[in-house]
């Protein structure tokens, strides 16, 4: 591939062979394409005034500098879109150098006329919706476009007559910005043919390679994603903040991906919902209370991939997490927890929002449902908690970040608050300095608090201080030897925080987001690849509970309900959580596969791989197949049916 550099070479060379007037067609190219960027970016500004106009008792909790600072924090997104708005548009320009002719203005018209249609459309549906929706626009506006005539007859005549001027008065604003922009006129090129070929090609292979790295936000690993425009505690202005035809592409991507119906089992409605409400319909109240203290500081440390199958007291595996091992001695330890999904975004919503997951779907990457969500944190701050989240990479993966900043943590950090000076690996800072910063931010937390830590040196490139921790060979040596550093980054984190006065109050809730390929476990679609760590431990554990190991059957979406009742919460707010240390309740987890599901339960397992329609496992016997089998895609049908109408 050429390089930028071969690239200035050659416009160099070129300029020397070339006239005055060949030059300034060339500039007149350039200046075009630069000043496509600038007109989306100022069209998507111009429209948040409008939004801002139209929805301004949204923004009553909002003073003018916050307001202010949307228009700022927009700017990677907006830059981004406006490179996709740009690409034809860019193509258009660089074959109007090589062939110029009547056919060019025309042409770039219409397309860019079709684009700021398009959007106006897009825009001007958001400003109205928003004031019913409380959230940006998403493709779930399809479902509703499939019956025009509900549309009209559900939205009152202002919200029609607002959404028709809004389209008519956007599409004139770029009308007037576009001619001020871009001249009626072009100079064109007396360059041969032979010398326009290689200058245009050359013009759109270093601008479409530009536009390229403005729409994945730069060369970093993770891409750009909506929450880079995130700033505020108030999800308003974050919305105002997300450019909406971003986010309405972001959607529709996500759209196409968790429409599964088509997918979904077939099973009598009335049938599975009678199924599933007897899955929860066990008595909810117990006498097992597990800690001394009724207001206990809660610390979460969620472990990037840590695979059961690579953890000492939960496998055969030897000498990979002595650390982890000893704290398992003195804590409560589930044996048969399982990871609802395969993804850090999908662990963290689970977890925290006791809401399972879904094959192909994300749901922290669509804020108009999540919101509708509650998590932990928000219980707790009810009880006087203070709540904190610290990740050592980037939030941004999964939108992470921005679904813990929209449930309310009072801090939600990342990689940006760590200090400069500190060596990191390739992804995130190592987890010893995450550790160290977290213990600072704990000593300087007023009781009682929630804080929570998101490990990640396990995460491949399983980056490590040099020289470390050479234990494994072979087959995942790299995630193995991560996992011995990860592990005495823990050992030492707990012997600190031994030393510091809130200890004797506090409970460690240690669980993994996802599991992990791990010596002989390389399937990802296997049962036990889904199988993690879960360990509750700390001073305040009853005695009687320390070195207990408890078998219950479960997913990372119980944890809300077993936490939160032992801490007086409200179970009715997680209804797809079960409280594992209730004798009482039913044992079973649904995870996904790469375009599949399983089912664990009592009984054995499934695994099934809806393209194929085939089982990838299947361990229950005949006798038990086709019950388990129902309960399965009773469960998956009826939560299915609840995320849809979320």
């Amino acid at each position: 591939m050429i390089s930028i550099f071969q690239l200035f070479f050659q416009f160099y060379i070129i300029e020397l062979s070339l006239s005055l007037h060949s030059m300034n067609a060339i500039k007149s190219t350039i200046y075009d394409i630069l000043k496509l960027l600038l007109f989306w970016v100022i069209l998507f500004d111009l429209e948040r005034i409008l939004f801002s106009i139209h929805n301004w008792d949204k923004f009553k909790n909002i003073n003018i500098s916050e307001w202010l600072l949307a228009f700022v924090y927009s700017f990677r997104l907006d830059m981004a879109t406006a490179a996709a708005l740009s690409t034809i548009p860019l193509l258009i320009l660089a074959v109007r150098f090589i062939l110029p002719g009547k056919w060019a203005r025309p042409t770039f018209i219409i397309v860019l006329g079709i684009e700021v249609v398009l959007n106006a459309f897009i825009h001007s549906g958001e400003i109205n919706a928003y004031t019913e929706w409380n959230h940006k626009l998403t493709t779930r506006v399809f479902m509703h476009l499939a019956n025009p005539d509900e549309v009209f007859r559900t939205a009152d005549y202002s919200m029609t007559i607002w959404y028709f001027i809004y389209a008519t008065l956007e599409v004139i604003i770029a009308l007037k910005l576009g001619s001020f922009l871009f001249s009626k006129t072009f100079i064109k090129s007396e360059l041969s043919w032979y010398k326009k070929i290689p200058t245009g090609l050359s013009i759109f292979i270093f601008f479409g390679g530009s536009f390229f790295l403005l729409l994945r936000g730069g060369i970093q690993q993770i891409p750009l994603n909506i929450d880079s425009a995130y700033y505020s505690e108030n999800h308003v202005a974050n919305d105002l903040s997300v450019n909406s035809l971003y986010y309405f592409g972001k959607s529709y991507l996500l759209y196409n991906r968790s429409e599964i119906d088509e997918f979904m089992p077939n099973i009598d409605s009335l049938e599975a919902k009678v199924l599933v409400n007897n899955m929860y319909n066990y008595p909810k109240k117990h006498n097992q209370f597990i800690f001394t203290k009724k207001r206990p500081n809660i610390v979460f440390i969620i472990m990037e991939g840590w695979s059961a199958n690579a953890i000492g007291c939960l496998s055969d595996t030897k000498n990979s997490t002595p650390n982890f091992d000893k704290l398992a001695t003195d804590g409560l330890l589930f044996t048969n927890v399982f990871a609802c999904g395969g993804t850090s975004e999908i662990g963290n919503s689970s977890i925290f929002s006791g809401y399972p997951a879904l094959p192909e779907i994300s749901i922290s990457m669509q804020p108009d449902k999540h919101r509708k969500l509650h998590t932990i944190n928000e219980d707790l701050e009810k009880f006087g908690y203070s709540t904190n989240y610290l990740f050592s990479g980037d939030l941004k993966y999964g939108n992470i970040g921005g679904y813990f900043m929209d449930h309310g943590f009072d801090n939600v950090e990342d990689e940006k608050v760590f200090p400069s000076s500190l060596k990191r690996g390739k992804l995130n800072y190592f987890d010893a300095d995450l550790y160290s910063l977290m213990l600072t931010k704990m000593n300087a937390t007023k009781e009682p608090f929630l804080h929570c830590a998101f490990t990640g040196s396990t995460h491949s490139p399983f980056d490590q201080p040099k020289g470390k921790n050479q234990k494994f060979t072979g087959e995942e040596a790299d995630y193995m030897n991560s996992l011995v550093y990860a592990d005495g980054c823990l050992g030492n984190y707990i012997e600190q925080c031994k030393k510091q006065k809130w200890f004797k109050n506090t409970i460690f809730v240690f669980v993994a987001d996802h599991g992990h390929p791990t010596p002989g476990l390389p399937n990802p679609s296997a049962k036990l690849f889904f199988r993690i760590p879960l360990l509750v431990w700390g001073e305040p554990l009853k005695q009687e509970f320390k070195g207990l190991k408890q078998e219950k059957i479960g997913s990372q979406s119980d944890i809300a309900a077993t936490l939160l009742y032992q801490l007086g919460g409200d179970l009715k707010r997680y209804p797809w959580s079960k409280d594992l240390l209730n004798s009482k309740s039913n044992e079973f987890a649904l995870h996904t596969v790469n375009r599949g599901y399983g089912w664990i339960s009592t009984k054995g397992n499934i695994v099934y791989q809806m393209d194929t329609k085939t089982f990838g496992e299947n361990t229950y016997l005949p006798q038990d197949q086709n019950k388990e089998i129902k309960n399965c895609h009773a469960f998956l049908t009826q939560f299915y049916k609840n995320y849809k109408e979320l």
